[in-house]
């Protein structure tokens, strides 16, 4: 397949790889695109926790209308696994760089899209079709995303340090947490009438500015110097997805056991935990500013701690550290939420922190570059996000919607939120004794990592 060894590949393309400009472009444009996604990410969430219920789904009652409202949130899960495949596709095909601004585009708008939507006392359930509509057009963008900032980074930084360079760009989550987070706290303290009627507008109306500063970003980037090399010697394959079906479904399936703990929980934490307190029957009924402070305070403390496990992950391997990182998040599961129900605010954040910044980016900051290492050049950005996306829809996607309708059959019984916590993150933990140790390897290789 290849007219030379991929250790001659690995020499010639060894200065262009650690290049400190295109290190340094590649990293900030990964991160602004990881902020925009979870900037998207978190406004959603939290707009349906706390807003997008009573807003296009009335008639439905208060349960009926949360259920309806995370079923929103899930169908944009749904979607990203499409996305994966056909922008994977592109960029093993045309490479990393054409993806990366044409679905920063596509996310950007449709929120900024979102915040123009009818309600449903405006325009009945026409409101609620369009807003499944631009969720689904989201959740196509952002199921390449991440995929290509994990592949473009990894693939331009040096070996040696990859697992710390290629979670800086991770910091982006955080950022886009604490802007959304952020900004769902100072509208909690604004006038109730004020927010429901035009105030929760503002956080998908913003949307434009990210989208401005990231397509500028990364229109002066240049291809990843793996992606050139196949282009050199003419192996670029035509068909990734394929070729990913045929050598790679094994790694795929450790891919998606070792995100259902970290995207699981991200979603527990982050979206089901705040509208279990805030509900009539939860521990702070109708108080929605406590989660999102929360959400804040954990996300200030997970950006360092992200880029702490993965620098870790290339001193002690990357299977070692999200090991432990899941069953930390195991053990954790049961006096987490048990905590919650106590009702002192303090010690929901101290959960929140934990479970976010210690438990989720334990397993978040190896697998920055676990997941790329787990495949061969030539379909890697398909590998990639066809593991994160598919893993996305089973974990991230379907927790609130479950969730929701577990809480509402148990009288908003804390023991759910515990088990599915401890269930996913078991997952991951075993999945880990399945999993090669990646931390160091030749990213040129067209064979997966064994």
């Amino acid at each position: 397949m290849t007219t030379r060894t991929n250790a001659k590949l690995a020499a010639e393309a060894d200065d262009s790889v650690v290049e400190p400009e295109q290190l340094r472009r590649a990293t900030l444009a990964s991160s602004v695109g990881s902020a925009l996604e979870y900037y998207d990410f978190y406004i959603y969430g939290l707009a349906s926790a706390l807003i997008f219920g009573p807003l296009f789904f009335k008639p439905l009652g208060e349960s009926g209308a949360l259920i309806a409202s995370f079923a929103t949130y899930g169908v944009g899960f749904a979607a990203r696994p499409f996305g994966g495949i056909f922008f994977g596709f592109i960029g093993d095909r045309f490479g990393r760089k054409m993806v990366l601004l044409l679905t920063i585009g596509m996310m950007g708008l449709a929120s900024f899209a979102i915040g123009l939507l009818p309600t449903f006392e405006q325009a009945g359930m026409l409101g609620a079709v369009l807003l499944v509509t631009l969720r689904i057009i989201q959740g196509l963008g952002a199921g390449a995303e991440q995929a290509g900032a994990t592949t473009l980074i990894s693939e331009v930084a040096p070996p040696k340090r990859r697992g710390y360079f290629a979670s800086l760009p991770f910091v982006g989550i955080q950022l886009g947490t604490l802007l959304g987070a952020g900004t769902f706290a100072l509208l909690q303290l604004a006038d109730k009438d004020a927010f429901e009627a035009w105030l929760w507008r503002v956080p998908f109306l913003a949307s434009f500015v990210l989208i401005i500063v990231a397509v500028f970003i990364r229109l002066r980037l240049k291809e990843t110097p793996v992606f050139q090399e196949l282009e050199k010697h003419k192996n670029v394959v035509k068909n990734p997805v394929g070729q990913l079906w045929k050598h790679s479904r094994r790694n795929v399936l450790v891919g998606i056991g070792l995100r259902m703990g970290e995207n699981g929980n991200s979603s527990i934490y982050s979206a089901l935990l705040i509208s279990f307190m805030s509900v009539k029957e939860g521990v702070f009924p109708g108080d929605k500013f406590i989660g999102p402070v929360g959400l804040l305070i954990a996300a200030g403390f997970a950006a360092v701690m992200v880029v702490t496990f993965g620098a870790l992950s290339d001193r002690f391997g990357r299977v070692r550290v999200y090991r432990y990182g899941a069953l930390f998040q195991a053990v954790f599961a049961i006096p987490a939420f048990y905590l919650v129900t106590l009702g002192n605010v303090t010690l929901v954040w101290v959960v929140m922190v934990v479970g976010i910044a210690l438990g989720v980016q334990s397993m978040l900051g190896p697998q920055c570059p676990l997941l790329p290492e787990l495949f061969g050049s030539q379909y890697r950005f398909t590998g990639v996000a066809l593991s994160r996306e598919i893993s996305a829809v089973l974990a991230g996607g379907l927790v609130p919607l479950l969730g929701a309708i577990l809480l509402a059959a148990t009288h908003n019984s804390w023991v759910v939120l515990a088990v599915y916590s401890l269930v996913l993150a078991l997952i991951s933990f075993i999945t880990t004794f399945f999993t090669p140790e990646t931390a160091g390897r030749d990213l040129l290789a067209l064979e997966d990592a064994r």
